[in-house]
């Protein structure tokens, strides 16, 4: 059986059930699953973003377009 078949499988018995007791189920499933992407990451890479978002709030970055032209000028 593909995916797909299963996907839509468990969609018609999803749609079909009145039970809470399954959809609560399914969503602990999923929400087990959940992976958040700021853990995955190295405490250096965490601390850089921190850096970062903390020289925005204080207005200490270039534009994007400023950045970019740097780039332009090698094509």
């Amino acid at each position: 059986m593909n995916i797909e078949t299963t996907k839509l499988e468990l969609m018609h018995l999803l749609l079909q059930t009145q039970k809470e007791s399954i959809l609560k189920k399914l969503k602990s499933v999923f929400e087990e699953e959940q992976v958040d992407w700021w853990n995955e990451m190295s405490k250096k890479e965490q601390e850089e973003i921190k850096i970062g978002l903390s020289q925005a709030d204080k207005g200490e970055y270039k534009a994007n377009e400023t950045v970019m032209k740097r780039f332009d000028k090698w094509h």
